[in-house]
């Protein structure tokens, strides 16, 4: 994959609006379209500088006087899971996954709409319709990926991640589970999954979005290591003695 002959994108800036993860900050995003069959390798390149997808959509930070949320991306070769995530994986081993094209079935959607109502009920997706959670999921202009990862004894959907395929490793556009088996700790397990199958097909790194080391909401992200941020000079690791939270 090369960015090498891309045309220069257009570049957008939205007005502020009140920050998710932040009370009393305002966010701004930069942003430009997808398309076209440069939309893979635009993705890509723009994602090593901090970008992320939503649907045709790539987008990054572009707040004045703030600059918490970093990018960062796990080194999955490298990663040796604790001993409570070793203890997640255990929890989970009832667990079977099926990687799916990126086509909605309305059992995702009741998984989706009972994940928001308990843990995101506040937040800007909470009201999301099925056309919404299809645009999500079906508008994208690069290869994108469902996971299901379903309980065997019964088949129960337990959770779902819509995944980018990158040529040197996976970006985790969104997921959601059943909030009702809190013991899981489904949202860790999802990104192990990811980064066992980053191993397993020898790339290099898993990409989690955006850390913001001083939000709640955040702070699982940072309990995976080795963990790169993305800084003013590239990629480089975040020291093993910086606290998670």
């Amino acid at each position: 994959m090369t960015d090498q002959g891309l045309q220069f994108p257009k570049f957008y800036v939205t007005a502020p609006s009140p920050c998710p993860y932040l009370d009393g900050k305002t966010e701004r995003k930069v942003f430009t379209e997808l398309r076209g069959p440069d939309a893979p390798a635009l993705n890509e390149a723009l994602g090593r500088v901090g970008f992320r997808r939503s649907q045709s959509v790539v987008y990054r930070p572009a707040c004045e006087g703030c600059s918490e949320c970093v990018s960062v991306r796990v080194r999955a070769k490298d990663f040796n899971p604790s001993k409570s995530q070793r203890r997640v994986a255990k929890l989970n081993s009832d667990l079977k996954a099926e990687i799916r094209p990126p086509q909605i079935t309305d059992e995702q959607y009741e998984l989706l709409n009972a994940y928001l109502t308990t843990r995101h009920a506040d937040g800007t997706m909470a009201d999301m319709t099925i056309d919404e959670y299809r645009d999500m999921v079906e508008t994208s202009p690069v290869p994108t990926v469902l996971i299901e990862y379903r309980r065997a004894i019964d088949n129960k959907l337990m959770a779902v991640a819509l995944t980018d395929e990158l040529s040197d490793g996976y970006s985790m556009i969104y997921s959601f589970f059943d909030t009702n088996e809190a013991s899981r700790s489904l949202g860790t397990y999802l990104i192990m999954d990811h980064i066992k199958r980053a191993q397993a097909a020898n790339h290099p790194f898993v990409y989690l979005g955006y850390w913001v080391k001083s939000s709640p909401k955040m702070s699982y992200k940072g309990r995976f290591r080795p963990l790169e941020r993305l800084g003013q000079n590239g990629w480089y690791e975040i020291s093993p003695d910086t606290p998670a939270e």
